[in-house]
């Protein structure tokens, strides 16, 4: 008896043993297959995106930039965008509608797996409390404050066919603020009607410019005499005896080999420099024709070799070779564009080409945020930090999931070469008559820190009139101060605006009054 007993125990025992193994098998070793067999009805669908709530974009200094608000509709949830910041941050924040997968900009798109509905990651707490799906909030790195001051000054400026302004630390590559014009509404895209998104795309692609690119990073337009930065690096790196080259005044020069011997003109005609000068005097007085004989001098292989250290492509909009990512500022946000030097098969190595290759004319094209990041090279002694716009990523429970480490993108230039060319940019502000001398006259009076600026008046095309008008400036820059922010502002004037008011806008008269309110807060807002 007590043996029959001993046996069933053992045999039972060998079953609830069986079934243990069999049950873990199952559950762990062959849940992944189970779950992925057709024949398994009773996987739980995976989740919709639309019908989640989704984490918060917040400002560098606390303002919530958007949100998921609970809704009564078949959605749950509805984006919002407060109405105060919607268009200050569209660029940014991009926008999210629950009821199609339409959205594609900003750091809605770039940060999309932080910000809707995922597994806890392993080791959180909120992994801890089981099985847990949570949204995370991303901060950035743009204050509101510096935000609105761009966004005023731009919005009264004559930017009605396109322009930005980008602040850079360049310690850092963090963008202090970044704004455009056109731009948009993101709640209007944020709606749970998709043939509503679809109608408003539709008219936004039949427009010149559709709001809801990022002018800043996605637009090209000749950057003019700030292309006399990287001309001038590549003097100090490539043939520095030019720096002691005396050029003569004139009005204009011909090169003889360029179609009809056209004659290449200081803007307005006038003679520079008056009673001629050295490098730092066609700089500060921004000398097309001293300028295009300093291209000529250096080449073309020197010119673009020292472009294409600055982030420049060497080629052409259409050219597949400008669409690598070595080629393309890595900023966090879609759709940014290469900044483009033409290649040397287009210009076919002649000299008049090269000239006006180095006072930014011909087929040269920048985005707002390289003339920055050039900027931002001279100011960070010659390296050019990555550009982003998120600092960090923060979970329901307040731990920080991800944190933008700053990188280098580029080696632009030397340390000597940065602080010799930031010296000579000083004297845009500094010295009398120079390009930017009145701009910051009474910066200086009011006891403002010492400014490294370059002006620039790009005439686009056969305009005599229209032109794209560009400042770029770094600061505080006096000798042995680290300038801690770098600024790139271009305002266009139209053809028809020159004609109809009758003024012959420049950098200074049309960008200046754009990024000079912007730069003070940017340094009051550092305490500087």
């Amino acid at each position: 008896m007590d043996r029959r007993v001993t046996w069933v125990g053992t045999v039972l025992l060998l079953c609830f043993v069986l079934l243990f193994v069999q049950m873990n098998n199952l559950q762990v070793r062959d849940a992944k297959t189970l779950n992925a067999n057709p024949l398994n009805f009773h996987t739980t669908p995976a989740p919709n995106p639309f019908f989640e709530a989704r984490g918060e974009i917040i400002s560098a200094d606390g303002v919530k930039l958007a949100y998921s608000r609970r809704t009564h509709d078949e959605y749950k949830f509805l984006r919002v965008y407060p109405k105060r910041t919607a268009r200050m941050f569209s660029d940014i924040t991009g926008y999210y509608a629950n009821a199609v997968a339409a959205f594609g900009f900003g750091v809605e798109a770039s940060y999309n797996k932080y910000l809707q509905e995922h597994p806890a990651p392993r080791g959180s707490l909120g992994a801890l409390l089981g099985q847990h799906d949570e949204t995370d909030n991303v901060y950035l790195t743009v204050s509101e404050k510096l935000q609105a001051v761009a966004m005023n000054a731009l919005d009264a400026s004559t930017a009605k066919d396109g322009g930005a302004i980008v602040v850079l630390d360049p310690r850092t590559g963090a963008v202090l603020a970044m704004y455009g014009y056109p731009n948009y509404d993101p709640n209007a895209f944020a709606v749970h009607s998709p043939a509503e998104v679809d109608r408003l795309a539709d008219r936004d692609l039949r427009r010149d410019y559709d709001p809801r690119v990022n002018y800043a990073i996605s637009e090209r337009e000749p950057p003019g005499s700030t292309m006399k930065v990287v001309t001038t690096s590549a003097v100090f790196d490539h043939d520095p005896q030019i720096e002691q080259q005396f050029f003569k005044p004139e009005s204009s020069i011909t090169f003889p080999d360029s179609p009809g011997s056209l004659p290449l003109q200081n803007y307005g005609g006038e003679a520079c420099p008056v009673g001629g000068g050295y490098l730092a005097q066609i700089l500060a007085y921004s000398c097309d024709t001293a300028y295009a004989q300093v291209g000529d001098e250096l080449g073309y292989t020197a010119l673009s070799e020292e472009a294409h250290a600055f982030g420049f492509c060497i080629g052409l909009a259409e050219a597949s070779d400008c669409q690598g990512p070595g080629d393309i500022p890595p900023i966090d946000l879609p759709y940014a564009v290469p900044s483009l030097l033409p290649p040397s098969s287009t210009i076919d190595g002649s000299n008049p080409y090269t000239g006006y290759s180095a006072i930014g004319q011909f087929d040269d094209g920048a985005t707002v945020l390289e003339m920055a990041l050039v900027a931002s090279a001279i100011a960070d002694d010659g390296t050019i930090m990555a550009p982003h716009v998120v600092d960090r990523v923060v979970n329901p429970y307040g731990d920080t999931e991800f944190t933008y480490h700053p990188h280098v993108w580029r080696k632009a230039t030397s340390p000597a070469t940065a602080v010799a060319v930031r010296q000579l940019m000083t004297g845009v502000t500094l010295k009398p008559g120079a390009t930017a001398a009145g701009l910051f006259a009474s910066w200086y009076a009011g006891g403002g820190p010492t400014i490294a600026a370059k002006t620039g008046t790009a005439e686009p095309g056969e305009n005599t009139c229209g032109t794209e008008n560009w400042l770029i400036a770094l600061g505080p820059a006096a000798q042995g101060e680290t300038p801690t922010v770098a600024v790139a502002a271009m305002v266009p004037v139209s053809q028809a605006e020159c004609t109809v008011y009758g003024y012959s806008p420049t950098g200074a008269t049309v960008a200046g009054p754009v990024l000079l309110p912007v730069l003070k807060a940017a340094l009051a807002l550092q305490g500087s």
